[in-house]
């Protein structure tokens, strides 16, 4: 009998839905930009469009292994997160960002010890106006993502958990 290869994360999506068919999955409409094929944590929320201040901010704090959901509004006019931020990210313990927009810098970002999950890229920046809310329910890919619940990402998709999952 072959045995197939373990994820060096221990985390994979099908694996966690089969174990977990209570968990909400996010539509296939994410693409991982990041340099980790797989990640998870708490979730943490921001919605705005197409200004990225609300995510500056966020990113400066310590993540604690929390992942940053970004809801903005789903557009393909401008990145929310860059080289930069995402830089940032890594730095301060977050474990990654799932983009509901268009990040940049994506050779970059696929270097970077950060997940990164996002609608495509973009090459423009956003605006810088302190718009936007945080720590809120956001919604997209027909799931409500709420504070303080768990997402799980790989190159297979995004679940949401109302707790915690064991990996094993």
């Amino acid at each position: 009998m072959t045995t197939l290869p373990a994820s060096p994360s221990g985390l994979v999506t099908p694996d966690l839905c089969d174990a977990h068919p209570e968990v909400a999955v996010l539509d296939p409409l994410f693409v991982n930009l990041g340099g980790l094929d797989a990640f998870f944590g708490p979730v943490r929320t921001i919605k705005c469009f197409e200004d990225n201040s609300r995510v500056k901010e966020a990113v400066a704090e310590p993540g604690n292994g929390a992942v940053l959901v970004v809801d903005a509004g789903g557009s393909y006019r401008c990145a929310m997160l860059g080289d930069m931020l995402a830089l940032k990210a890594a730095e301060n313990g977050w474990a990654g960002v799932v983009m509901f927009g268009c990040v940049r810098d994506v050779d970059i970002l696929a270097t970077l010890p950060l997940g990164v999950m996002a609608l495509g890229s973009h090459p423009r920046k956003s605006e810088k106006n302190g718009e936007g809310q945080r720590d809120i329910p956001v919604t997209f890919g027909g799931v409500t993502l709420t504070p303080g619940q768990w997402l799980y990402a790989d190159n297979n998709g995004i679940l949401v958990s109302d707790t915690e999952l064991a990996l094993d």
